[in-house]
């Protein structure tokens, strides 16, 4: 029986030295593929997303993705605006009513008020938003978390955003490394 266990064979260092070369490369495959088709790495350029995403912090997007959801923080173009990519909160989705009482600061989504414990102060800047708008089919409507230093749906130059111009949903932050529950937003 001992004659048995001398037999046996013990992994040599270059065996072991390949499983661990494997196990990275794979690792470096998925996350190469993961990144072409599934994520994408975005920075956040200006302070309308602020507090809750602050200039070139970094923040990883999913490109598969359903309808954004009221909340979600999301990544789109938007033509008549230029060639950047903006970040912004999703406010209201097709058929809601979207109303701002510019005087008191207070934003309502179908006649109720959202709560919104993620803006920096209340909105007061108008842009050039006039009464109540209904969000049009295939479309949503958007704002930065920093209301008054933000360009977003309230204006003309961005206005409602076609949802085939989103990119993705904000899932999470590189650095700092967190997750945004509810979405949150920069840009």
């Amino acid at each position: 029986m001992e004659e048995n266990k001398d037999t046996e064979k013990k992994p040599s260092f270059l065996s072991g030295v390949y499983d661990w070369l494997e196990s990275i490369v794979s690792a470096i495959v998925v996350c190469i593929l993961l990144f072409l088709f599934a994520a994408r790495v975005v920075t956040v350029d200006g302070a309308s997303m602020n507090p809750t995403l602050y200039d070139r912090e970094r923040v990883v997007i999913s490109r598969i993705h359903s309808a954004p959801k009221q909340g979600d923080i999301v990544v789109f173009t938007q033509r008549s605006y230029g060639d950047d990519s903006l970040v912004k909160r999703v406010i209201a989705t097709e058929g809601q009513t979207v109303e701002i009482d510019f005087t008191k600061g207070i934003v309502t989504v179908d006649g109720e008020v959202l709560d919104e414990p993620y803006i920096r102060e209340l909105t007061h800047r108008e842009l050039d938003m006039t009464g109540p708008v209904t969000v049009k089919e295939g479309c949503i409507f958007c704002m930065g978390d920093n209301r008054n230093e933000s360009t977003d749906s309230r204006s003309s130059r961005i206005g409602q955003i076609d949802t085939r111009c989103v990119l993705g949903k904000v899932l999470f932050r590189i650095w700092p490394l967190t997750f945004l529950a509810g979405g949150k937003s920069g840009g």
